[in-house]
């Protein structure tokens, strides 16, 4: 899964340039791909080398991006872990035809470079994109007059653009709501009427493409269809700029195709949350989701933890290539050394969790087979033996527990009770991360998007209590009805 704009950040891939070889071979070779069509040198951007060209514009971020992407796949490909489809969201269909063979490196690099050139003349400083928490239904019906739907990225989430005017309008309308709206930084509206002022300059610059046959099944988010490779002509790539993004729908498409393991190939995490909704709401939640890299974590440690995130649901990973060239010797017994009998376990968390690990789908975290619980149990009895003004303590202490196991701390005191899980360093993966771990604590079923809507651990676990108590009443109704027919059967 390759994303479009959005991943990027200063410095995003300077450290594996330096710590893999696979990598830095990868972006040698974009390098001198890009070099016919741009003015700047990639690698001194990737360097963060004083003077170069900046990530801020739209004709250095797209084909920055591409390289990073093509990298890190090669990096995953080096790993054994290859694809049996891609997928791309708008500008990471690049990538994506790249990968799957349908465009060459240098066909690939004319798409990025010169589209993105012919965005920045003609687009920017024009219109604008912004992020609804919103159904499509619910978004489109209200759209502002000259703002339109650019993508949908799952079932509660779509992306709009067009008119400055227009976007300012429908965020402070949201706003007002307490609808979650959040501005995209750029200035132009992709995947709108706008893009139409372009189109013959696009078909004279990428009238040289030539697509070839996909190696690699290739599923389109403009026409949410698996395409053979050819289509992949210059007009194609004005659509990819014009029409909306159907990311839901390709996600969706997959999910009744039988795929369950799900990377996202970026230096962040943006596709994630999209991918677990959508999967969810195509009622599958035994699939594996994982990114490669993080915002400011963009070295070898986190791609072999991204890759250890799929090894643990079964993906298949080829371990020998983290220790090649380090003489590292394969163990003749195990354990090489006594047992330690630290518990990895927060001591507040009930004991039907787990330790942290890489974000995957609904039931990563299993009960403890010991104790032969269902999820919910251990917590119910503590809210049981809390009094009424105790109750909500114990499950703020719950989520600060579950919050820091998520974020790799050793304890809860780093997780205020106030806290913005995002501004603690919450990405879309550990919001599901959360997620799934509650589910597993309450035995409740939890929304993909639990920690954009709860987004403290107070308000979460007011949340959360009010959930169980309505369960609870459930419960005892559901009960009555079934004592009250067992009555009647009996007279």
């Amino acid at each position: 899964m390759f994303p479009g704009q959005g991943s990027q950040w200063a410095g995003m891939g300077r450290r594996l340039l330096a710590e893999s070889v696979v990598f830095a071979e990868v972006l040698g070779e974009v390098d001198r791909a890009l070099k016919p069509y741009v003015d700047w040198s990639l690698l001194d951007v990737v360097n963060q080398v004083p003077g170069a060209a900046s990530l801020e514009r739209v004709d250095v971020v797209q084909p920055v991006s591409f390289a990073v992407n093509v990298g890190l796949a090669r990096l995953w490909a080096s790993l054994g872990v290859v694809p049996d489809a891609v997928v791309g969201h708008s500008q990471g269909e690049i990538a994506a035809a790249h990968v799957a063979g349908v465009l060459s490196l240098d066909d690939a690099a004319a798409v990025v470079a010169l589209r993105s050139q012919a965005i920045a003349r003609g687009l920017a400083g024009r219109g604008g994109m912004v992020s609804v928490g919103l159904p499509r239904e619910r978004v489109a019906p209200e759209l502002p007059d000259g703002v339109e739907i650019a993508a949908v990225n799952g079932p509660s989430s779509v992306v709009v653009a067009g008119d400055p005017a227009g976007l300012d309008s429908l965020v402070t309308a949201n706003e007002e709501r307490g609808v979650r709206v959040r501005r995209i930084p750029v200035d132009y509206a992709s995947h709108t009427s706008h893009v139409e002022s372009i189109e013959t300059e696009l078909a004279e610059l990428l009238g040289s493409v030539k697509p070839r046959p996909a190696t690699v099944p290739f599923l389109s988010t403009v026409e949410n269809r698996w395409l053979e490779g050819p289509e992949l002509d210059a007009g194609y790539w004005y659509r990819n700029l014009r029409q909306t993004v159907r990311f839901a729908d390709a996600v969706e498409t997959l999910a009744v195709a039988e795929y369950r393991a799900f990377v996202e190939i970026s230096a962040h995490p943006v596709l994630a949350h999209g991918i677990v909704e959508a999967l969810e709401a195509a009622s599958v939640r035994d699939a594996a989701v994982t990114g490669t890299l993080r915002r400011e974590e963009g070295g070898w440690d986190r791609v072999l933890l991204s890759a250890a995130a799929l090894h643990v649901r079964g993906v298949e990973v080829d371990w020998s290539v983290s220790y090649s060239g380090a003489e590292a010797l394969p163990a003749s017994e195990f354990p090489t050394y006594p047992f330690q009998h630290r518990h990895y376990w927060l001591e507040s968390v009930p004991a039907t969790t787990t330790p942290a690990g890489e974000s995957t789908m609904a039931t990563e975290t299993e009960p403890d087979t010991t104790t032969e619980e269902a999820p919910g149990a251990a917590l119910a009895r503590r809210l049981a033996e809390a009094g009424p003004q105790e109750r909500e303590t114990v499950l703020v202490d719950v989520v600060r527990a579950e919050v820091a196991a998520v974020l790799g701390h050793e304890g809860t005191g780093e997780v205020g009770p106030d806290a913005v899980f995002f501004d603690i360093g919450f990405v879309s993966l550990t919001a599901v991360e959360l997620r799934n771990r509650l589910q597993n604590v309450t035995g409740l079923e939890l929304p993909a998007l639990l920690a954009f809507d709860q987004p403290t651990p107070e308000r979460l676990a007011r949340h959360l209590l009010a959930l169980l108590d309505e369960s609870v009443s459930g419960e005892s109704v559901a009960a009555e009805n079934v004592s009250g027919e067992q009555r009647t059967e009996g007279k």
